[in-house]
Order: structure tokens, then C-alpha cells, then sequence
């Protein structure tokens, strides 16, 4: 690990808001060090990514400094692919990082930041025909092509296999400059950072620790119990002041005095609680309801996959009825989104699924969704008759407010999308849910009460997923691995 050096970066009083009167930023005050790597946590929602904008100058704050070393370069390796980049090729897409400046060894510099991230592909490959796990590298790829003094990496492992999170944790390890990271995934995060930049949803202030993500939740526990202890101590006190300012008022001459004085102390004890700190809430248990449905709800005989950047169909054998689950698995690259969505549209030439079978689809980009529709919207269209109640109940379980919902779909975090996605499960009740990588994005403290659901779950399921500690909650997977029909 390289030695921390100069500040590089400070926040100092920083307030920053979208909406008038709705500010996510108070007066939030950190700063960073040369040659750190640092995790940004904190609610879906909080304001992370905002944080990022900042530091980028895409947006300015409101009250408060940002400072920046002098001559730094900062990179960020977003967390979804933006859509606008789709129809470009990859040779394409790099360019772009360079504006109107684009170097004529652009070839080579890709070459070189694809080798970075342990990933090789044809620069005339498009974005749109590649997986999501293949263009998380090149996001990380685009990010280190500009050789940032700042690396900000959004949701890095989302999408990501094993071999791949593990590439990156080994190439982070050995990166010599300034990285900041917002992830949920607190096993990876702990294998290399130096300390956490906590964004607090209540007081939307930024708390710094040193430590990996496991110290900090002690840190914070320590200082719940703490505040709290201290309160209650105050408590105690400003009851017993006033059961005897209630007692002495009554009496006369000095016995009023007293009680004054009592009275005083009553009221500097009360200025002196302090705000104990709240910690992220987490959405409400939940049950995603199906119909029960007599015949094979999923027949496979074929499925299509990639081998040599070509599409192949291999022979498999599954039946799926109510309640089985399958587990497709496989290396980044393969086909598995593709897949899916063909299961998802009844396009997969190897698949049976009935037309009048309910299908839920999870898509990991969120393509389903109209962006310009507002949330309410998108949960109102999913049932037969409008029901202002149920609909403001169910979103209510899943952290969504009445603003949220009221406001387009594209102003959302990618969490709080994936949540309003499980959220139109509930109304839906498909008999039939297909999820592509389901934990992406997700408050790591909400993932156990997904888990539950799904386990609980009494239809068919088709899941892709990387996230081990997630499927480990999922009891009954049959698994399908793509990567072993390549070897027919």
C-alpha cells in the first residue's frame, strides 16, 4: 500500500441540493489524501454518486469549497454503460474520453488500458452486443485510458465473475494513486481500502474513519450506544430537576429560589442531548405472491450462448414447474443477459413458455423501465385498477417516497431503480420471475430480505447472479453452467 502524501481533495462546508428546501449535502466537510484508497458508503439515495458529480464539477454546490490539488486529472469509471455509447464501437467510445484532442496512438492506449483490466476484444466490437460484465471492464478501462491522479469507481464489481472482481482487487492493490469507491459489496471492499467516507442519509453530513468497512460499523455501533447512554443519563437527570421544581415552587422564600435555579438546570440539560446517530434503515419484509399454474411453467432443450464471439446453440434438458429454481451460470461474455432476455421475450428458439404464463423480468440495465415515466406510474401500470393506497404501501416498503414516486424514473439512483423494479413484483404476483443479477446496486443491508423473498417465493425462477453470499440464501438451485456447453 503506498504511503498517504498532501491533501489532494477537501470538501469544507459543502451544501448541495437539487430541489429548493430539499438538500442532500448540510455543510459536509472531509478530505482525502495522495496515494489513499477510500470507500464512500452510505444509503441508496444518499447522495454518492452526487459526491462524485462534485468532485468532478458537473454540478457546483450551493454554500462551501471544494479543493482540488492543482494540475490533478480525475477519472471515474461509472456504474452502468450510458446509453448514448450503445451504438458506438469501442475504438468509438474511447475516443470520446478525449473530447476534440483525440491521439492519434489511440489504438495502442486502448490496448494498454484493456491489458490493465485483464480484458481483450476487437476495437470494432459494438458496446450494444457486448455483456454487462464485459462493459463494466471497459468503463474501468475508459476510466485509467485518461491516467487519472483520482480514480472514482462507481459499483465496480457490478456485473462482474469471480476472476474478474478478483483481477480488479489485485489491480487496485497495486494502483499508486488517489482511488475513492462506492460499492456494497463489503467483502471486496475490505480487501484494500485504508478507510470509509460514511454519507449519512439523517444528518447528510460526511463522517471519515479509518478502517475497512467491518471497523466502521463497530465505530458507529459504539457511538449509537454511546450518544444514547449519555441521553438517557440527561434524561434521567432533567426528570428528577423537574419532579423537584414542581416540588419547591410551591413553597416559599428560598425554597422558589431553589426552584428557579433547578428550573435552569433543567434547560441547560436539555440543550445539551445530542442527536443520536441514526443508521441506514433497511426495507420492510416483503412477499412477492403467484398464482398457481398447472403445466411446465419453462421447457428448455437448446439454449443459445457465445463461443469465439459467435452465437451457438448447445442441447440441455430442463423442465421448470412451480416452485424450481434455476441458476444460470457462466464466465463474462458468454450470453447469459442475452439469454434471459430471449427467455423474457419468448424469443430463445430452445424454450417453451406459455403465452398466458405471467413473467416477471429483472433486467440488470433497467431497460424495462421508461425513465421519463414517474415511479407512481410505473407501479399504477402493472395492476388492473388504480389503487392510490396499495401502491403508496408498497413503495413505502421499499424506502420509495411520495416525492420519489411523484418525479421521472431517471432521476432515481440506480438502487433505488432496482428496488421500484422488486417493488412492481408485489403487484404483478408473476408466476414466472427471470432476475439478471438482482443484487447490483443494492444497499448490501437490504439483500438478506430479497433473499428471503425469493426463497419464500412459490413460482418458477430463472436467476443469474455473481453474488455468492446472495444465492447461498436461495435454498432448491439447480444450476445450469454455460461455461461447460462450450466444452461440447
Amino acid at each position: 500500500m503506498s504511503t498517504p502524501g498532501n491533501v489532494i481533495l477537501r470538501f469544507d462546508k459543502v451544501t448541495f441540493e437539487y430541489l429548493e428546501d430539499k438538500p442532500q449535502l448540510v455543510e459536509a466537510s472531509f478530505s482525502v489524501r495522495e496515494n489513499t484508497k477510500l470507500t464512500l458508503m452510505g444509503q441508496n439515495g444518499a447522495g454518492k454518486t452526487t459526491i462524485f458529480q462534485l468532485i468532478l464539477g458537473y454540478v457546483k454546490p450551493k454554500a462551501g469549497t471544494i479543493s482540488i490539488q492543482q494540475g490533478v486529472k480525475i477519472g471515474i469509471a461509472n456504474q452502468v454503460m450510458k446509453r448514448e455509447y450503445l451504438p458506438l464501437t469501442v475504438a468509438q467510445y474511447f475516443a470520446t474520453a478525449f473530447g476534440s484532442d483525440v491521439p492519434r496512438n489511440l489504438p495502442a492506449l486502448i490496448d494498454s488500458a484493456l491489458e490493465a483490466v485483464n480484458y481483450h476484444i476487437p476495437q470494432e466490437k459494438m458496446i450494444k452486443d457486448l455483456s454487462g460484465g464485459q462493459q463494466a471492464r471497459l468503463l474501468l478501462a475508459y476510466a485509467l485510458i485518461q491516467k487519472p491522479d483520482i480514480l472514482l469507481l462507481d459499483e465496480p464489481t457490478n456485473n462482474l465473475d469471480e476472476e474478474g472482481i478478483g483481477h480488479l482487487i489485485t489491480f487496485l492493490m497495486m494502483y499508486e494513486k488517489t482511488v475513492i469507491v462506492i460499492s456494497h459489496d463489503t467483502d471486496f471492499l475490505s480487501t484494500f481500502t485504508d478507510g470509509v467516507l460514511y454519507l449519512d442519509v439523517y444528518a447528510k453530513q460526511v463522517d471519515q474513519y479509518v478502517g475497512d468497512y467491518y471497523d466502521v460499523v463497530e465505530k458507529i455501533k459504539a457511538r449509537v450506544e454511546s450518544e444514547q447512554m449519555k441521553n438517557a443519563q440527561l434524561l434521567k437527570q432533567i426528570q428528577d430537576r423537574k419532579d423537584k421544581v414542581n416540588f419547591f415552587a410551591h413553597k416559599g422564600g428560598k425554597m422558589r429560589k431553589l426552584a428557579a435555579k433547578l428550573k435552569e438546570e433543567v434547560t441547560e440539560a436539555e440543550e445539551n442531548m445530542v442527536d443520536v446517530k441514526q443508521d441506514d434503515r433497511t426495507i420492510t419484509r416483503f412477499t412477492i405472491d403467484s398464482e398457481p399454474y398447472p403445466k411446465p411453467h419453462v421447457t428448455l432443450t437448446s439454449v443459445g450462448i457465445m463461443l469465439n464471439h459467435k452465437p451457438v446453440h448447445r442441447e440441455v434438458n430442463y423442465i421448470l414447474r412451480r416452485g424450481d429454481r434455476l441458476l444460470i451460470k457462466g464466465p463474462n461474455g458468454i450470453g447469459k443477459t442475452t439469454l434471459l432476455e430471449r427467455l423474457a421475450t419468448r424469443t430463445e428458439e430452445g424454450a417453451i413458455i406459455p403465452e398466458d404464463l405471467v413473467v416477471g423480468y429483472y433486467r440488470q440495465d433497467f431497460s424495462g423501465l421508461d425513465f421519463n415515466q414517474t415511479a407512481y406510474d410505473s407501479l399504477t401500470e402493472i395492476i388492473e385498477v388504480d389503487d392510490k393506497e396499495r401502491v403508496y404501501s408498497t413503495a413505502a416498503r421499499f424506502l420509495l417516497t411520495s416525492q420519489m414516486l411523484a418525479g421521472p424514473i431517471g432521476a432515481l439512483s440506480e438502487g433505488q431503480k432496482a428496488l421500484l423494479s422488486i417493488a412492481r413484483f408485489i403487484l404483478q404476483k408473476p408466476q414466472l420471475l427471470i432476475l439478471d443479477e438482482p443484487t447490483n446496486h443494492v444497499n448490501f443491508r437490504h439483500l438478506p430480505i430479497i433473499a428471503k423473498a425469493l426463497n419464500d417465493y412459490e413460482g418458477a425462477m430463472i436467476i443469474v447472479s455473481h453474488d455468492e453470499n446472495f444465492l447461498k440464501q436461495i435454498e432448491r438451485l439447480q444450476e445450469l453452467d454455460l461455461g461447460d456447453l462450450r466444452k461440447r
